[in-house]
């Protein structure tokens, strides 16, 4: 493997005493980030990063078994942060990274000021009292899709986890950094993270936590973001928006965006 810098097309941009780590999650990459970075980077030095597997990394660089657990991912967050000399940082993750960001707190909470978590969960199928949103039929049929028609798989997935039309900018968006990724590595990735149950840890995490959800997210159900606020160990808060789809940051920018740094500038206010 090449540098961590170059493995992961590291860039690291702005100003400002305070760093921003931006990490995006399945099927996009940091470009998912191109509305709000340009509202940092008077005011933030702004990590930005593409996990491995993402369709702008090497392939060959994508560890099957490394990557089977979220480990792989967290490993290569906090080897970035080492790389960069991060001492201390605002982590704003995405989906498949809210986790990765929440895991790598239990185990380093000096690196970390505050997670954003966005569509974030911490089990996407349903186990007994818990829902998830996903049952596994429709797991099977998911990675069953992937498998024998990846192309036509996309193009079914996109505009229903954004939730839009295939006309819409961000379905198109999402659409291209989806078909950017080789298959293989898609399915492998869906099949660690569909499958994932992280609720077991989330009582060990201590850094605040600003967990940011859709009002009508397919993948992940309001309810979730309510789960997340009650288990978590530290403080945290929940932020609701007005806003549908797994990817608002994309598909509702102009509300999302005064939402995200809204949360990146202010800390959880102490309860009166």
């Amino acid at each position: 493997m090449g540098t961590i810098e170059e493995a992961h097309n590291v860039r690291v941009i702005g100003k400002g005493n305070q760093i921003v780590v931006l990490a995006h999650g399945f099927g996009t990459d940091q470009s998912v980030w191109k509305h709000l970075v340009p509202h940092l980077v008077d005011e933030y030095r702004v990590i930005l990063y593409d996990n491995m597997g993402a369709g702008t990394t090497n392939p060959e660089y994508y560890d099957f078994e490394r990557y089977s657990t979220l480990e792989g991912f967290v490993y290569d967050l906090l080897a970035i942060l080492e790389e960069f000399q991060v001492q201390s940082c605002i982590f704003v993750g995405h989906s498949l990274s809210s986790m990765v960001g929440v895991i790598a707190s239990i185990s380093h909470p000096q690196l970390f000021s505050k997670l954003i978590l966005v569509s974030a969960s911490p089990r996407f199928l349903n186990d007994g009292d818990y829902y998830g949103g996903l049952e596994q039929e429709d797991l099977s049929q998911l990675f069953e899709a992937i498998q024998s028609n990846y192309k036509a798989w996309c193009t079914g997935f996109a505009p229903l986890v954004v939730s839009g039309d295939m006309d819409s900018v961000a379905v198109q968006e999402f659409s291209r950094t989806l078909f950017n990724m080789r298959p293989d590595i898609a399915l492998s990735m869906a099949q660690t993270i569909f499958q994932f149950d992280m609720r077991h840890i989330l009582n060990f995490v201590t850094v605040p936590c600003h967990i940011i959800q859709s009002t009508k997210d397919l993948a992940v159900p309001l309810v979730v973001a309510e789960y997340l606020q009650q288990n978590l160990g530290g403080k945290s808060i929940v932020g609701v928006m007005p806003t549908e789809g797994h990817l608002p940051q994309l598909s509702s920018p102009d509300i999302v965006i005064p939402v995200l740094i809204n949360h990146i500038r202010n800390d959880i206010a102490e309860p009166k």
